[in-house]
């Protein structure tokens, strides 16, 4: 594509960088069919190649609407359209950049502004996220239908951790929201690696990894989570942790992306750089031990859910159900399955009707094996799709540990 940048935008700290990707894309459309809002929307500014050329006009100085704000705005940066482009455009990349110079030009409004300042006031700081959600249980009755789908019915209590005590260490990512709404996802994790010889230590200071604030409008403020969450980290990654290990993709995408978001850091490019490379989803772990000395042999039917940032972002598709169906689980066929159940971070919140449809189309491919639950690896995937009050939802490590629990024990 050519692009001629305006000398405002070549001012622009990723310049070059957005020229190069502009430039990668030809142009062709596949990208539209496999992304979810044009799928819905049938609008070719609200698919991938539309928005590439939004975000063209607006670097080579063309006015900026808020219409152009509300295109972006509606992309769920699910990645899909990167796994089907031929040209390997960067188009995550991309909208990052633009959606930064489009905010900056055109301002929110109230509402708007309200919404997103209070989420990231709010999400990534988890005592005050999960006092909010026992004041939303305690006045459920009271709550519309929309604030309710989005409230868990309950929290399951962690249990107990293991304390560290083999050889093998890996860092545990707590996170901000799934440490609020699900704990005990992480335990469940600690717990497991525990009986495969592998010590999980937890650093809570690193708190919240950066993707709340990078996602709403707030790019730098997400940067300084990242150095902080750097910072905390590393004194274990010194000390010789074999990696870092997440067990939301969500999470584990943007700490991937660490070394790329911070490399004209002089500080931080190295230490983000090493970050990225030791960092691993839970089912990198898992895929590489010998499950088969869990013992366990569940016969439970599983739809599983695959998170976007799982299989596009990470390129693991596929992974978690064959950790599933090593360890005995029936998984039932789910149709379209790279498609985007509408979590999307946040997205669900700013823009519940899109995140609604998707969400219902999603479930209807999933429900449609007749599963006992559906198992996802993402925690705003999970809430998201619980939260229609259909199937059961949760996260696939809690369910192989319930499994496990329900075994009887070898002599």
């Amino acid at each position: 594509m050519q692009t001629h940048l305006s000398d405002a935008a070549r001012q622009l700290p990723r310049a070059d960088e957005a020229e190069r990707i502009l430039r990668s894309c030809v142009h062709c459309g596949f990208c539209t069919a496999t992304c979810p809002t044009y799928q819905l929307l049938g609008d070719e500014l609200d698919g991938p190649r539309g928005r590439i050329y939004l975000i063209k006009q607006v670097l080579e100085g063309q006015p900026v609407s808020a219409s152009t704000q509300q295109h972006l705005d509606r992309c769920l940066s699910c990645r899909n359209c990167e796994t089907t482009c031929p040209s390997g455009v960067r188009y995550h990349d991309l909208l990052d950049i633009g959606r930064a110079e489009v905010d900056r030009q055109v301002p929110r409004p109230l509402g708007q502004r309200l919404l997103r300042g209070g989420l990231r006031a709010v999400v990534p700081q988890p005592a005050a996220l999960q006092a909010l959600v026992r004041a939303g249980q305690v006045l459920r009755p009271l709550l519309p239908a929309g604030l309710k789908a989005k409230l868990p019915a309950t929290v399951a209590a962690p249990g107990a951790r293991p304390a560290p005590r083999h050889a093998r260490r890996i860092l545990l990512l707590e996170g901000c929201v799934q440490q609020a709404l699900s704990p005990n996802t992480n335990a469940a994790t600690a717990r497991l690696l525990d009986r495969l010889g592998i010590s999980v230590e937890a650093v809570r200071e690193a708190g919240c990894c950066g993707a709340v604030d990078y996602h709403l409008d707030a790019q730098a403020q997400g940067l300084d989570r990242a150095r902080r969450t750097i910072d905390a980290w590393w004194p274990a990654l010194e000390a010789g942790v074999e990696a870092i290990v997440q067990t939301a993709s969500g999470c584990g995408a943007f700490i991937r992306d660490y070394g790329h978001l911070l490399a004209d850091d002089p500080r931080y490019a190295a230490k983000a750089a090493r970050v990225s490379a030791l960092s691993r989803d839970l089912v990198q772990v898992l895929q590489d031990e010998p499950l088969e000395r869990l013992g366990l042999c569940a016969e439970q039917r599983l739809a599983f859910h695959c998170p976007c940032t799982l299989q596009h972002a990470l390129k693991l598709g596929g992974a978690v159900e064959g950790v599933l169906a090593r360890l005995g689980f029936h998984l039932t066929p789910v149709p379209d399955g790279h498609l985007c159940c509408g979590s999307a971070g946040t997205y669900s919140l700013t823009q519940p009707a899109l995140a609604r449809q998707l969400r219902d189309n999603r479930l209807n491919a999933l429900e449609s094996g007749q599963p006992q639950l559906i198992a996802t690896a993402n925690i705003g995937c999970q809430l998201h799709l619980d939260g229609a009050g259909r199937t059961p939802v949760r996260h696939w490590i809690e369910i192989v540990e319930a499994a496990l629990a329900t075994e009887v024990p070898h002599a």
